[in-house]
């Protein structure tokens, strides 16, 4: 069965490049979420006004992967101790955030989160309910498999993908 999760850790690129390696994973799409504003741009999402975060859409086949495994890997992939940033990326709209979908999600998360709690960690994720996801724009899709020489790709993201893959 297709089921979908929806997380913001930070750029959206990082987190498409990352799950669209794990095998489940069917498709992921780069989106916003979490704010006022209907339709949003990326420049809308970028002054930080909109209250929207940079997410990803992932659509995963629940015989291969749980949500549950996801999430550990969601938290594996970003730091949850920064609040509404990763590294050089600043703002609410780069925050750690889980929108779930149904109940069991939302139980899901919050046992998670409160057990990295529960173990030191200063866990910041936000967890709430999913009201909209509005697509990214055509170019945001897919960004760092086409684009592995821009700049962030190269220093940013790349080291990213290489660090996890050797960790799965």
């Amino acid at each position: 069965m297709i089921e979908k999760a929806i997380f913001g850790g930070g750029c959206f690129w990082c987190l498409d490049a990352i799950f669209q390696k794990i095998n489940g994973v069917e498709k992921v799409v780069s989106g916003y979420s979490g704010g006022k504003r209907e339709n949003p741009t990326y420049e809308n999402i970028c002054s930080g006004a909109t209250g929207h975060a940079e997410v990803v859409e992932i659509s995963f086949d629940t015989e291969k992967i749980s949500f549950e495994e996801l999430l550990k890997i969601f938290f594996e992939i970003h730091d949850s101790t920064q609040l509404n940033r990763q590294g050089n990326d600043v703002g609410t709209q780069y925050r750690s955030v889980i929108f779930y979908l149904n109940e069991k999600q939302k139980e899901s998360a919050y046992n998670l989160k409160q057990n990295l709690i529960d173990n030191g960690i200063n866990c910041v994720t936000e967890i709430s309910p999913l009201k909209n996801f509005y697509k990214a724009e055509e170019y945001h899709q897919n960004y760092f498999r086409l684009n592995p020489n821009n700049p962030y790709c190269s220093y940013v993201i790349a080291p990213k993908v290489e660090k996890f893959l050797k960790t799965i």
